[in-house]
């Protein structure tokens, strides 16, 4: 298998997912923000309308792959479990006898057991129930209820973590701490998973040591016609988007990256949260976003240059469509009130997920954009968000399309 993401609507064939699970029990009143989520979720009910999600992906033809099971079978190849353990536990956080107390109580676990630990994290007590007080000033300092691992609860959003863009993925620099430790697994994963060690792929990005780049998946459509979205958010920044298009202008992959102004705050966190693809030639958009001032990137004359033009937003539409090589853009924004927008949007009305061409997944509570959408030819696909919303984000951050046929 050729792994491949050529544009956004090309149907679907297969998907990374991450069934909501202990970790998100570990959200509190008092470390919800932290943990970049603005409610509490009900783990039950949002495994149900995740479970919904992908029987509604299988059922359009998609291969699902959960990203807990991928990790556990990565951690049986030795040096993907050495690459990941030394990372995670720092030397520099837990001191020299801590670090190898821990690793003495992973080397007890199975596989599964150690790819749930890392995502659902671990605290002072479940800890002390299998050893005694590691000799770690860190964990002495602890009180019993504190986390020696946090919880990974956005792993959710597959979508922010790794990005494939043509015939390479990006595995991404994440910007806030409580997703640093995210990209450690799809690191591993990549480099050491059978289904993917094998492959010839080029990489857009190298997780961690990309350091301050930051670029996030959300901000990140793959349009087609050789073009990509990025959106320069409260998560990706302008470096993040030149070192992407500099490589993919190396590989040959990409003609030109366009990069769109956005204002950072966490309601458009991403660019996906206001502006998604809906068929070769229409998106969605959050009213309030409206026409944006872009940057063109494109290779420069010499090696290793770069041209980059400037275009105000009364350009916005035509900077797209000329990278799609068309005459126009069908820009679908629903025509509500502004207090309607700001909820719809609120709860992810505009982060569709396109399975195919004019065929997309949404949240059901959207119904007021579910009926623009049919009402404009586009066919939604109504999935259950009650629970899952409450992370904010649809079903386009909770998906990351590794496959999908060309257009």
């Amino acid at each position: 298998m050729s792994y491949q993401v050529g544009s956004e609507v090309g149907v679907l064939k297969q998907v990374i997912v991450h069934r909501p699970g202990r970790e998100v029990t570990r959200l509190t009143p008092q470390n919800k923000e932290a943990l970049l989520f603005d409610d509490l979720l009900w783990m039950q009910q949002a495994q149900k309308e995740h479970d919904w999600f992908t029987r509604v992906l299988r059922a359009e033809g998609a291969e699902v792959l959960y990203l807990q099971q991928l990790l556990a079978e990565t951690l049986e190849v030795p040096v993907a479990q050495d690459f990941l353990l030394e990372r995670v536990f720092d030397e520099r956080i837990f001191g020299r006898d801590g670090v190898e107390s821990l690793r003495g109580h992973i080397d007890t676990l199975d596989s599964a057991d150690v790819a749930e630990l890392l995502i659902a994290g671990l605290t002072k007590r479940e800890l002390l129930e299998s050893m005694t007080v590691p000799n770690s000033m860190d964990i002495q300092f602890m009180d019993m209820d504190d986390f020696v691992l946090n919880p990974l609860p956005n792993h959710l959003f597959t979508r922010d973590t790794s990005c494939w863009v043509y015939g390479g993925v990006s595995i991404n620099s994440m910007t806030k701490p409580a997703r640093q430790r995210e990209t450690l697994s799809y690191e591993a994963i990549y480099r050491w998973h059978p289904r993917f060690a094998d492959h010839d792929f080029a990489l857009w990005g190298e997780g961690t040591s990309e350091g301050r780049s930051t670029i996030e998946g959300g901000d990140v459509l793959v349009i087609g016609n050789g073009a990509v979205l990025v959106g320069l958010s409260e998560r990706t920044v302008a470096m993040g988007a030149e070192r992407m298009a500099r490589r993919l202008f190396e590989a040959g992959q990409a003609e030109q990256v366009i990069a769109v102004q956005m204002p950072k705050e966490r309601a458009q966190m991403h660019l996906d949260t206001v502006m998604t693809m809906l068929d070769q030639e229409s998106f969605i958009r959050y009213q309030a976003f409206g026409d944006r001032k872009t940057w063109v990137l494109r290779p420069g004359k010499d090696a290793n240059s770069l041209s980059i033009e400037e275009h105000g937003p009364e350009d916005f539409s035509q900077v797209i469509s000329a990278a799609l090589g068309l005459k126009s853009l069908r820009i679908l924004t629903p025509p509500y009130d502004e207090l309607t927008a700001q909820r719809e949007q609120w709860n992810d009305a505009c982060n569709v997920f396109a399975v195919a061409p004019g065929r997309v997944v949404g949240y059901e509570r959207n119904s007021l954009t579910r009926d623009f959408l049919t009402k404009n030819g586009i066919e939604v696909l109504d999935v259950p968000g009650d629970e899952l919303g409450r992370g904010r984000g649809g079903p386009r951050c909770m998906s990351c399309p590794t496959l999908r046929e060309p257009l």
